[in-house]
């Protein structure tokens, strides 16, 4: 376990660190109890794969790889001369990252990573020949879990990067296209079973669409829903135990619009084909701000539906060439104690937990630096975690709910609450009470929202924090 990162050693928790001591954690505590459980329980934090170590700096055609420094040379050994030639990519360079990947997490401390099936092995010159590959990718990957005792959070297929998918994939308009998607996720649900995945996430950036001139939305929703049901058959089938999740996305490469695009259109898909009971959610918070909404926006609204399943952790960087956001690593402690605030007001997330997906920065080129933007986001939540429970422990923000909504507690607005109320009496209760705007004049019922976002600053940045 010191092969890949020689230098750089476990992160400890040092909460008296310097300004410029930023290998270290200074607020994230594995076992200190926070609301009643560990930290670690709250947050069961997981490395995304594919920003981590997929991800190397490249930016499509305006510009390659800048990692070029181990052990990201090892990785790529002789990668472009394989594109050059057009020969497929060497399973040995994808084992050579997997075990760079289990040091990378045995010294972050963390238990979880996310990972996809391309992550693990590349694609073959068939599908057997892929499907042979993966399953020697996951001996590597269980052996090497029995080592460390670290496992994946969640499972996905990659049914985006490949050619094939360039028109979606089950949603695609090509029958011979989704009939190899299906294929790809029962390998990847087998997958994910022999390695004690939690969850396994759909995640579709290609299944939307560009022009509707050429597209029918409720086939391509329905042909979606086909996907998730003979997925969650085949789960309940071969006795997999992960939760199913689905991952919300607001827009797809080059803009293209999503079938899924948040929480809302993802939950009324689940519904409308009544498979609402088998799936989940897997909430990107930074997708709330692309869209201009409060980065606790998906997440308060999948809670309240009882749809949250797991957090993917960034901060809304730069759109890519392609349109679509390019997270970094999380670093808004405002937005992430809106978001923990959440999770402990729910009980917490379940199988579920908090993927870090924040990518470096294209110019941020160090191996330390790939530390360095994990230990950010970990001490972020970490610090949001003790935001929140003291939010709830001190009970401002809800009595001052509660003080909004004290009209439906009794009479007419008692009976609102329990759907006994009707038109007829919504009549006469305006001609008994009047004009509702005359009576917020009377009682200055204002919604103080300056107010509250001071009083959130307060938990926040805390005066025994302040320079």
């Amino acid at each position: 376990m010191n092969k890949y990162f020689p230098g750089l050693g476990r992160i400890e928790y040092r909460p008296d660190a310097g300004p410029e001591e930023t290998l270290v954690f200074r607020h994230y505590n594995a076992g200190e109890t926070v609301h009643g459980r560990p930290m670690e329980e709250w947050l069961r934090f997981s490395v995304c794969y594919f920003n981590t170590f997929r991800y190397l700096g490249q930016d499509g055609y305006f510009g390659d790889s800048t990692r070029q420094y181990p052990p990201f040379e090892d990785w790529q050994q002789g990668q472009h001369q394989q594109q050059q030639q057009q020969q497929p990519q060497s399973l040995d360079r994808y084992k050579r990252r997997l075990v760079a990947a289990f040091e990378f997490f045995h010294k972050l401390g963390v238990k979880y990573y996310s990972v996809s099936d391309r992550d693990l092995s590349p694609e073959g010159e068939s599908f057997e020949e892929s499907g042979a590959l993966l399953e020697e990718a996951v001996s590597l990957a269980a052996d090497l879990q029995k080592q460390t005792g670290v496992r994946p959070l969640y499972f996905a297929c990659d049914l985006f990067s490949h050619p094939r998918y360039m028109n979606g994939a089950a949603a695609s308009p090509d029958a011979h296209v989704f009939a190899y998607a299906c294929a790809q996720v029962k390998r990847g649900l087998e997958a994910a079973k022999r390695l004690g995945a939690e969850n396994f996430v759909f995640f579709h950036p290609r299944d939307g669409y560009q022009s509707l001139l050429q597209r029918q939305v409720l086939r391509d929703a329905s042909h979606l829903a086909q996907l998730y049901r003979m997925a969650a058959q085949y789960r309940d089938k071969i006795g997999y135990k992960g939760q199913l999740l689905v991952q919300p996305r607001p827009a797809g490469p080059a803009r293209r619009q999503q079938y899924e695009a948040d929480a809302a259109a993802a939950m009324h898909l689940l519904r409308h084909f009544g498979l609402d009971k088998q799936y989940k959610l897997n909430v990107r918070p930074a997708a709330a701000r692309a869209l201009g909404r409060p980065a606790d926006h998906d997440v308060q609204l999948a809670s309240a539906y009882n749809m949250l399943g797991s957090l993917e952790a960034a901060d809304g960087g730069q759109l890519s060439p392609y349109g679509s956001s390019q997270d970094v690593c999380a670093y808004d402690v405002r937005d992430a104690t809106l978001v923990m605030k959440c999770v402990l007001e729910m009980g917490g997330l379940g199988q579920g937990g908090v993927t870090l997906g924040g990518r470096l920065l294209r110019e941020s080129v160090d191996a330390k630096d790939l530390f360095e933007g994990h230990v950010l986001a970990m001490d972020t939540f970490a610090r949001a975690l003790r935001n929140a429970a003291r939010i709830i422990s001190e009970g401002v923000f809800s009595r001052g709910v509660q003080q909004r909504y004290a009209s439906y507690k009794g009479g007419f607005g008692e009976r609102v609450e329990k759907g006994a109320a009707t038109l007829e009496e919504c009549e006469d209760y305006i001609k008994k009470c009047g004009d509702p705007q005359q009576q917020q004049q009377q009682h200055q019922h204002s919604a103080r929202h300056e107010h509250w976002q001071a009083v959130l600053n307060h938990y926040v940045f805390p005066p025994s924090t302040r320079q």
